[in-house]
């Protein structure tokens, strides 16, 4: 039997997992963005929506929690809710000003 066609938020949430894993190093037992790995990912899929964020080296340490000079999975998700976050308040003001 096939697989059912995912939905189209099923697919953007593949889609943003499937960038972690590209730009990822992957080891034996952990898969995190290095700070090439990041800049990479920023600079090739993100070039509009962080245009403005200053420096990436001071961004990627905002986004890393355990402070280990990489981000894992759970860090890197919270770049993409930071980045829909304004992406979700300009939708309400759109909404609001009908």
């Amino acid at each position: 039997m096939a697989a059912e066609p995912l939905t189209e938020l099923e697919a953007a949430l593949r889609t943003a997992i499937n960038m972690f894993n590209i730009y990822a190093v992957q080891e034996e037992s952990a898969v995190y963005l290095s700070f090439n790995g990041f800049k990479e990912l920023v600079t090739q899929q993100l070039p509009h929506m962080l245009k403005d964020v200053g420096s990436l080296d001071e961004k990627m340490k905002s986004l890393d929690v355990n402070q280990d000079s990489e981000l894992n999975f759970n860090e890197y998700w919270r770049l993409i809710g930071e980045l829909a976050k304004p992406m979700w308040e300009e939708k309400v003001l759109e909404v609001l000003k009908k």
